[in-house]
């Protein structure tokens, strides 16, 4: 079957949720609009079996067809964050209303996408409201899937599409922790201190904007924190380093022979330990970071210290 081809393949507005979406069929996308937001999915590659053996190698070959499955967890969540939006965003604190209003102020010179609004009300959401709104679910599965992947660092992602301002977003998560911890030190909810680890030099270099300091930082250039708020995110710890910086790195120059031989099996005493290594990265942090190496876990991973 040939490729569909769209003409116009932008069917919705960057500042509104989506209300339109293009359909797959079993084989391909094709250029029937649906109304209604696409749910989250993901393509799901099933095996075709085996061809017998032939002179054609090409017959040997085992493709595969891609099934829709649809991210059930993500979706219900996309439900219940939109019922509060509708209902004006109750039960958080009043810096974050203010923040809220500000984000989505129809009058902004510079206005947000609908995609960076939605990924910091789902924050809110789970850290502010859903405990409120009964919604325990939501952290216990977030809670266990944690525990199964990786015990002992419990992490949330957002996943967002190249080219929808997740910069911009990491400036807003910032922005929204450090002016609540501001107005309430003891809650635990929030933080003013974060560490940004990125792939490579090229994008630590570019990060800088995530640095109130900064001239060119996003702050102010994207209007994320209104101006009487500004002088709040100066008390902020923000570190940006690139991964290379986490790699051990030797205390003491010594031959190679010389170093296997006062080793004699054990860790290397010419070598940074993991304690040293996070003192060392993250000495701008003060003594908010530690290092934590944790025990083997038969349902984490392979099992290996982490």
């Amino acid at each position: 079957m040939p490729p569909v081809v769209i003409e116009n393949p932008i069917i919705n507005s960057p500042f509104v949720e989506p209300g339109r979406h293009f359909k797959f069929s079993d084989d391909d996308i094709t250029n029937e609009i649906v109304e209604g937001r696409r749910s989250s999915s993901y393509f799901l590659p099933i095996a075709k079996p085996k061809k017998k053996l032939s002179r054609d190698l090409s017959s040997d070959t085992e493709w595969t067809e891609d099934r829709i499955e649809d991210n059930k967890f993500i979706n219900d969540i996309r439900i219940r964050v939109g019922l509060w939006r509708k209902e004006g965003h109750p039960g958080v604190t009043h810096i974050t209303n203010r923040l809220l209003s500000h984000w989505t102020a129809p009058d902004r010179d510079r206005r947000l996408f609908f995609c960076q609004i939605e990924a910091l009300e789902t924050i809110i959401y789970l850290t502010e409201v859903a405990r409120k709104n009964n919604d325990l679910w939501i952290e216990n599965a977030l809670r266990q899937t944690n525990r199964e992947a990786n015990n002992g660092l419990p992490r949330t992602a957002f996943k967002m599409a190249t080219g929808s301002g997740k910069t911009v977003v990491m400036a807003m998560l910032i922005a929204w922790n450090v002016l609540n911890k501001r107005e309430s030190p003891q809650d635990v909810r929030f933080s003013d201190t974060f560490l940004v680890v990125t792939p490579g030099i090229t994008i630590r270099d570019w990060l800088r904007v995530l640095l109130p300091s900064d001239p060119e930082n996003y702050y102010r250039l994207h209007d994320i924190v209104p101006a009487e708020l500004r002088e709040n995110l100066a008390q902020a710890k923000i570190l940006v380093t690139n991964f290379h910086a986490f790699q051990l790195r030797e205390t003491i120059a010594a031959g190679k022979i010389t170093k296997s031989i006062l080793a004699d099996g054990r860790p290397s005493p010419f070598t940074e330990t993991p304690d040293q290594m996070v003192r060392r990265v993250c000495r701008e942090l003060g003594n908010k970071v530690t290092a934590q190496v944790l025990p083997p876990d038969e349902n984490a991973g392979n099992g290996k210290d982490r």
